[in-house]
């Protein structure tokens, strides 16, 4: 699996929820040929209501979940690439 992640190292203590989408566009190929494409958003705990609802909106994401990913505790999903953005301050999903 090729995972990037776009967080600090401070806020991989501090954004450990993550709104984990199925990427339709991505999926199957580029990164992830031949497999699944996942995009999560990284967020506090407290932002998590408003990051879910901005990610379930998007029209190119299916199968929206939680997760968690926190030092002692990654998350390893199934799939062939994953890409994990930041919402904070500034996000879309927090206006």
């Amino acid at each position: 699996m090729t995972r990037e992640d776009d967080r600090t190292d401070e806020q991989k203590r501090t954004h450990t929820v993550l709104i984990v989408g199925t990427d339709r566009w991505m999926s199957g190929w580029g990164g992830a040929e031949g497999g699944t494409s996942l995009a999560a958003w990284a967020c506090r705990s407290e932002d998590e209501y408003s990051v879910d609802r901005w990610v379930r909106s998007r029209g190119d994401m299916s199968r929206v979940r939680l997760a968690i990913d926190a030092p002692g505790r990654p998350y390893r999903p199934k799939c062939a690439h994953l890409r994990i953005y930041v919402a904070d301050e500034g996000h879309p999903a927090l206006r």
